[in-house]
């Protein structure tokens, strides 16, 4: 586990990091609760805790953040403690892993609550990035806070009309009622081999391949979960017909990330 660099400044937390950007972290498709404000900071939430965090090169402030929330919680969601330099040196090896890590080199994976992740991924479903976000927006502010899979076990696809969801609605209710009654369990799921957490996910109605591995991965840290879109179908089409890298097992979800971002604006 890697050491912090930070300091405790009156309210906030000032943290020296490497390997780590805004940008390439917050508005890369991973989470949908965060929104960048002027001077290229952000505001945004795990789950119902608030952040503001403004960075100056490698510089990061967590304002009005305490140290042990600092600790517990965001230096845990930014995934602080993993070395990423070493993990982009290891990527490196594969010619194509290492234009991408050159890429968008401060891409770090954010450690979702597991809920959080797996209702934000129903959502994504068939989507884009500003309706999603949308979406979960009016899901909060219908609740004040990210609503509990027990809260949401009690509506209907009719109550969720105000989400202007479509046929999500119905999914989410689902996974929210198979976990109220003990069906599944995200805890559970988390622990068991990666092929049998699958299976499980895929239980919930609308649950498919891609958002199982969405919640694997940035609601489970499962990093071996890897997502397929149409842009890294792409990617594996035309770099990896074979299979990803052996430099990859593993971490084959982080090497995702990296690849996506890639991709998708070498061809904008």
């Amino acid at each position: 586990m890697k050491s912090l660099d930070y300091e405790v400044k009156g309210k906030d937390i000032v943290l020296i990091q490497n390997d780590f950007d805004l940008d390439e972290t917050l508005d890369c498709g991973q989470a949908f609760r965060w929104e960048k404000v002027c001077g290229g900071a952000y505001k945004g939430y795990a789950l119902n805790t608030p952040l503001y965090i403004t960075a100056e090169g490698n510089e990061f402030t967590f304002h009005d953040t305490d140290e042990q929330t600092f600790l517990a919680l965001w230096a845990d969601y930014l995934d602080l403690y993993t070395d990423y330099g070493e993990i982009k040196r290891r990527l490196s090896c594969d010619k194509t892993l290492a234009a991408a890590c050159s890429y968008a080199p401060g891409i770090r994976l954010i450690k979702q609550d597991k809920w959080e992740a797996l209702c934000s991924f129903i959502i994504s479903q068939n989507n884009n990035i500003p309706r999603i976000k949308g979406i979960i927006s009016r899901l909060v502010e219908h609740y004040g806070c990210f609503p509990d899979f027990r809260t949401l076990s009690l509506e209907t696809a009719e109550s969720l009309g105000f989400l202007r969801a479509g046929f999500r609605a119905k999914y989410i209710i689902d996974a929210a009622k198979k976990l109220d009654t003990n069906t599944l369990d995200l805890d559970e799921i988390c622990a068991m081999p990666i092929g049998k957490a699958r299976e499980k996910l895929m239980q919930i109605n609308g649950v498919g391949p891609k958002v199982a591995e969405c919640a694997l991965l940035y609601g489970m840290y499962r990093t071996e979960a890897f997502p397929v879109d149409v842009w890294i179908k792409r990617v594996m089409e035309r770099y990896y017909p074979n299979g990803l890298p052996e430099c990859t097992k593993g971490i084959e979800g982080i090497a995702q990330q990296y690849l996506f971002h890639y991709i998708r604006n070498l061809e904008k």
